[in-house]
């Protein structure tokens, strides 16, 4: 049964802004590791020349320059080999200059994506995409473990769903006890920020193509949290009075604008707090890069 709810003034939640009060902290950070001699090293490989993976390598080469992490570059043909493509990961696993290994996703469809992530260096996956690095998130004790690296916990949290708990959490958004409620059940947004969900103490519902009657589970959200990669697809009838909204989505129409997978001219009038599409969950899975990159470095100096 939803609670009588009187609207106020809702939040809208700035990533773009918090995410600079992050890079901030982390600047200071980087500056301390040079002291001890320390520079973070992050090596970006993109195969092929899919224009928006070149604008997001680019976002993440600049980010990087302004923290002060040193950033290696690697744009391969289309039609590398994934054996050449295999040797490049050994090297940059090897490298101890390079601290953090990220594989611009998707790919060629002749090399095998599962192969070549399981081919980085667990130590240096900073996407968090390998088996071991996902394992361990699934099974760790709490998000907390990821910045001190415990054997129980994981090395790193996934860069958008860290983010998207870094901006609930920055934005005094209480996780812990809420009903929180996940469209979409991508291994990359869905899967990994259910498990950090529940380990932050959240009782969590996993909805996505298959779901029946997805109107009545959004409805329950305390938290709601879409990444589908359809426009609009959550309207305001959807959502509960007084709820936080996370849109992760990122659709280009076709005057190419840029929105998500919300409503968010109508939903934002029932909710109590919403992220936008652009400024909210993008600004923080690239600072969440740079600070995993940061905890890399640190492990593997260790």
């Amino acid at each position: 049964m939803l609670s009588v709810y009187t609207k106020t003034i809702v939040k809208i939640l700035d990533g773009k802004k918090i995410a600079e009060e992050i890079k901030l902290e982390l600047k200071a950070e980087i500056l301390e590791m040079g002291k001890n001699g320390m520079t973070p090293g992050l090596a970006v490989v993109l195969v092929g020349s899919d224009p928006a993976s070149r604008i997001y390598v680019a976002n993440k080469k600049r980010n990087c320059e302004e923290v002060g992490i040193k950033s290696a570059s690697y744009e391969l043909a289309e039609n590398i080999s994934q054996s050449k493509l295999m040797e490049l990961i050994s090297r940059l696993n090897d490298d101890e200059n390079i601290h953090g290994i990220l594989v611009q996703l998707p790919l060629p469809k002749h090399i095998e994506t599962q192969k070549i992530i399981e081919a980085i260096d667990p130590r240096k996956d900073v996407d968090c995409f390998h088996p071991e690095n996902a394992g361990r998130l699934l099974i760790g004790q709490s998000a907390r473990n990821a910045s001190r690296g415990d054997a129980d916990g994981p090395r790193f949290l996934p860069c958008t769903p860290g983010g998207i708990l870094e901006l609930l959490k920055r934005s005094n958004i209480e996780v812990a006890g809420k009903d929180c409620v996940i469209v979409g059940r991508s291994n990359i947004v869905g899967k990994p920020l259910a498990a950090l969900l529940i380990n932050a103490g959240a009782t969590v519902t996993v909805c996505h193509s298959r779901t029946r009657n997805l109107k009545e589970k959004t409805l329950r959200a305390e938290i709601l949290i879409v990444a589908t990669g359809k426009a609009g697809l959550i309207s305001a009838d959807m959502v509960q009075p007084g709820s936080a909204v996370i849109d992760v989505g990122i659709n280009r129409m076709a005057d190419g604008k840029l929105v998500g997978d919300v409503d968010f001219e109508n939903v934002k009038n029932v909710a109590s707090a919403i992220s936008p599409v652009p400024g909210g969950v993008g600004p923080m899975t690239i600072a969440m890069l740079l600070k995993n990159t940061i905890t890399a470095a640190r492990n593997l100096s260790s």
